[in-house]
């Protein structure tokens, strides 16, 4: 298993830009794929962006264009940038990473909110 922390979230304004981060307690270089999740209230849990061992990315319609993941792996941590940011973006934020067992690890969720 690989304790996961996630941070950086907050309150910001319509259009504004927040990176989450989220690090990870061993290396991350082999890990199958990793990804980040949203959860708004009353709502199912949604896949925003997920970057593969291979490099490959995808993202959710919504976040195309303006989020961008990345990771560092001498840090052991992943990163996304969320840019113009919306009212609608505001859910819990949710880093999972699964390992080469396909094993999901998942961290407590960081809450953003974007709101004037």
């Amino acid at each position: 298993q690989v304790q996961v922390v996630e941070s950086g979230g907050g309150l910001v304004q319509p259009g504004g830009s927040l990176t989450l981060s989220c690090t990870a307690s061993r290396s991350i270089s082999k890990m199958y794929a990793m990804g980040w999740y949203r959860q708004a209230p009353g709502k199912q849990r949604e896949l925003v962006a997920r970057i593969m061992s291979s490099g490959n990315t995808n993202y959710a319609d919504s976040a195309k264009g303006r989020f961008t993941i990345s990771r560092d792996n001498a840090k052991n941590t992943l990163y996304l940038q969320m840019n113009s940011l919306k009212p609608e973006d505001t859910a819990v934020y949710y880093c999972n990473l699964m390992d080469n067992s396909f094993y999901n690890n998942w961290g407590q969720g960081t809450q953003v909110t974007v709101s004037s």
